[in-house]
């Protein structure tokens, strides 16, 4: 039901809001973190649980015990990779995009932030990144939005994300809104989304660990607004790392108050 409210109703929630970004962005790390090196570094042999590739267009799923890193490198262009995450001891909490973005104050998902679960707690931190050109508003593609492009792409994330939830015994009313990594979507002053290419290139990678036991869910599909979708995309390389001792003054620890408190929700939870 629409309430209605006064435009001076609406000043004042403005206000309120503003003020408590200005405080959430008081607390933001003054200076950005060490940059990536690029390419990827070769893992020691000894680190590495996995390695597989994701042919284009197609999607695969992984358990990720906590510590663990996931590190993804798209071997080319048009790979824009939707992600899914589940607490893999209770299913019913999953990956939060909306929290994610709110606690956090911004949009730009990049090396030092961290991804929250609709409980509070933190299930992946971004350790590492070279672009910082990650999605979190407007979701992967879908039968309709590939439909255009004829045969020469019939999957999308969308049924990818469907599929690989049954894998993991999940259903469809359990997909949650889709973390897409290397997609360069930023929202214009007019409030349109905007494709911005020039800020991903050859030898992009991430480096995600996981801070739970996790469930993913991986579609190696292009964005819906990348102008090159009409194109099977390259495959993606995963390789799970094993898991190490974390500092105290870990970056994705320790950057935000909000995300200190999602650490001391995840250590609360496992006491």
């Amino acid at each position: 039901m629409h309430i209605h409210r006064t435009a001076e109703q609406i000043a004042a929630d403005r206000q309120r809001y503003e003020e408590h970004q200005r405080i959430g962005l008081a607390f933001s790390p003054k200076t950005p973190p060490t940059p990536s090196p690029r390419p990827a570094p070769v893992p020691k042999a000894e680190t590495v649980a996995m390695t597989h590739h994701v042919p284009g267009g197609w999607y695969t799923t992984l358990r990720l015990a906590k510590g663990e890193v996931l590190r993804l490198v798209p071997q080319g262009p048009v790979s824009a990779v939707a992600l899914a995450a589940w607490s893999a001891k209770d299913t019913s909490e999953r990956m939060n995009l909306p929290d994610t973005v709110k606690l956090q104050w911004t949009t730009e998902l990049k090396k030092g932030r961290v991804v929250f679960s609709d409980m509070g707690r933190v299930m992946l931190s971004i350790v590492e990144d070279i672009s910082g050109a990650h999605d979190a508003l407007t979701g992967g593609s879908t039968p309709a939005t590939v439909a255009q492009y004829g045969d020469r792409l019939m999957r999308n994330t969308r049924d990818n994300m469907i599929l690989a939830a049954a894998k993991l015994g999940l259903d469809r009313c359990d997909l949650m809104p889709l973390l897409n990594l290397f997609a360069p979507v930023r929202v214009t002053a007019d409030g349109r989304f905007e494709w911005r290419g020039g800020m991903i290139s050859d030898g992009d990678w991430v480096d995600l660990r996981a801070e739970m036991d996790l469930l993913i869910a991986l579609s190696n599909c292009p964005h819906p607004l990348d102008p090159k979708a009409g194109e099977v995309p390259a495959p993606l390389e995963i390789t799970k790392i094993k898991a190490v001792p974390v500092p105290p003054d870990d970056l994705c620890r320790t950057a935000t108050p909000e995300a200190q408190r999602g650490f001391e929700n995840n250590a609360k939870s496992e006491g």
